[in-house]
C-alpha cells in the first residue's frame, strides 16, 4: 500500500484537505498527516487522526513514537508528499530549504515526488516574491497545482483558491504511479462523440461519454508520457497535466489529429466519430412539418488515414451489436492497426456511459478476451498491450 504524506498549513481551505484525505483513504492509500501549528487553529488534529487511523503530527519530536525520529521515519515511507493548502509562508520555506517545524523538516527529508497546492489571498499569490518562490519550487522539481480563481474567504476576488479536490486527487494519482515506462514518449488520444449540425438547434451525435478515452489519456500520463487529448463534447473534468484540444465535429477532430500526429509514438483512437454528416446545414431552424428528409455524406475515415504510412503504433476501437470478432478483425486489417479494442454494447456494463467495460483485444494473430473491469483498469491494460505488440 502506497503512503501519501499530506502536509497541512494554516488557511480556511483546510476543509478541502479533510475531504482530500477521506477520498485518498477510500482509494486505498495509506495516509499520514502533518499539520503546522497554525493549521490546528482551523481544524483539530483529531479530525485527521479519525480518518487516517494514525497520529496526526504537529511537533517535530512526537512523544508517542519511540522507535525513530518521526520526521525521518515518515520521509522514508512516503510514496508522495503533498502540501495542501500551501500558504505563502510555507512555500517560501520549502523554496529556500528552511526546516523549522515538523512539516518542513519532513518535506526537506523526503526524496519522493512532491506536490504543492498554493492557497492564499490573490495579492499575496500574485506578489513577485511568492511567484519567484513558486518558480524556485518548480525548478527544484516540485509539482505545483495552480490555484483557482474566484471569491476568496477574505472577500477579494481573483486567483488564490485551493484547487478542487478532484484535481488534487488526479495530480496525486499521476505522480504516485511509479512505473514511468512511457517517460519521453508522446501519446495522442481521441475521446468522446462528435456532433454534426443539422441546423442551429439540432445535430446528429451518439451516446459516447468519453470515459474510456479519458481513462486511457490519464493512464498514459501516469506512465510518464506527454499526452495530448483531442476531445469531443463531453461532461468530464479536464484531466490534470494533459493538453486538451476541444473539438465538435468529425471534420474538427480530423483537422486536430492531423496537426498533432507527427512525432507521436502512440495514437489511440477511442472517439466515436460520426460516420455521416448532413450534406446541407440549414442556417435557420428547420420548422416542424409533415416530415423531414436528411441527405447525408460520409465523413473522413480518420483511423484509416492514420494507418497509412504510420510511424507510430496505432490502436482503434470497434463497437458492435453483432458479429463482434469478425467485424473487428476486418477493421483491424483494413485500417492497418497494431491493436484493436472491440466490445459488444449489448453486454451489460460495457460500452457507452458505463464506468466499466468488457472487451476483446485483437493483435497480430491473437484474440484476447478480457473480463468486465473498470475503464481505469482497462486503460492500463490497453497501454501496456500497445507497447508490447
Amino acid at each position: 500500500m502506497e503512503t501519501i504524506l499530506v502536509g497541512v498549513s494554516g488557511g480556511i481551505a483546510v476543509y478541502k484537505t479533510v475531504q482530500l484525505v477521506s477520498d485518498l483513504i477510500k482509494k486505498g492509500y495509506d495516509v499520514e498527516v502533518i499539520m503546522t501549528k497554525n493549521a490546528t487553529e482551523f481544524v483539530a488534529p483529531l479530525t485527521f487522526s479519525s480518518l487516517t487511523k494514525h497520529d496526526t503530527y504537529v511537533d517535530t519530536f512526537n512523544k508517542n513514537v519511540h522507535y525513530d525520529i518521526s520526521h525521518i521515519s515518515l520521509a522514508k515511507k512516503a510514496s508522495l508528499f503533498i502540501i495542501a493548502p500551501a500558504t505563502a509562508n510555507v512555500i517560501a520555506k520549502v523554496a529556500n530549504g528552511l526546516a523549522d517545524d515538523m512539516l518542513t523538516t519532513t518535506f526537506l527529508a523526503c526524496d519522493c515526488p512532491k506536490i504543492i497546492a498554493p492557497a492564499m489571498n490573490t495579492h499575496m499569490y500574485e506578489n513577485k516574491i511568492t511567484q519567484d518562490n513558486i518558480q524556485k519550487c518548480k525548478d527544484y522539481g516540485m509539482i505545483v497545482v495552480e490555484p483557482q480563481s474566484g471569491r476568496l474567504a477574505c472577500g477579494d476576488s481573483g486567483k488564490g483558491k485551493l484547487a478542487d479536490v478532484e484535481t488534487l486527487l488526479d495530480a496525486i494519482e499521476c505522480y504516485s504511479y511509479t512505473n514511468k515506462c512511457l517517460k519521453g514518449k508522446r501519446v495522442l488520444v481521441s475521446a468522446g462523440p462528435t456532433r454534426e449540425d443539422i441546423d442551429p438547434v439540432r445535430y446528429i451525435t451518439n451516446h459516447s461519454s468519453g470515459k474510456m478515452g479519458y481513462s486511457i489519456a490519464k493512464a498514459a500520463r501516469n506512465m510518464g508520457a506527454d499526452v495530448t487529448l483531442v476531445s469531443g463534447p463531453v461532461s468530464l473534468r479536464r484531466p490534470f497535466g494533459i493538453k486538451v484540444i476541444d473539438v465538435k465535429s468529425a471534420k474538427e477532430m480530423h483537422d486536430a489529429i492531423s496537426t498533432q500526429k507527427d512525432g507521436q509514438d502512440y495514437i489511440i483512437m477511442s472517439a466515436a466519430v460520426a460516420d455521416y454528416r448532413p450534406t446541407i446545414v440549414s442556417d435557420q431552424k428547420i420548422k416542424k412539418g409533415s416530415g423531414l428528409k436528411l441527405e447525408l455524406e460520409k465523413t473522413t475515415d480518420i483511423l484509416k488515414e492514420l494507418g497509412e504510412d504510420k510511424t507510430y503504433k496505432l490502436c482503434g476501437f470497434a463497437m458492435e451489436t453483432q458479429d463482434l470478432i469478425a467485424n473487428a478483425q476486418k477493421k483491424f486489417k483494413e485500417k492497418n492497426l497494431d491493436l484493436m479494442v472491440a466490445n459488444d454494447i449489448k453486454v451489460e456494463g460495457a460500452g457507452f456511459g458505463y464506468d466499466t467495460n468488457e472487451v476483446t483485444l485483437i493483435y497480430n494473430d491473437t484474440i484476447e478476451n478480457l473480463k468486465l473491469m473498470s475503464k481505469n483498469e482497462l486503460a492500463y491494460k490497453i497501454m501496456y498491450k500497445l507497447m508490447e505488440v
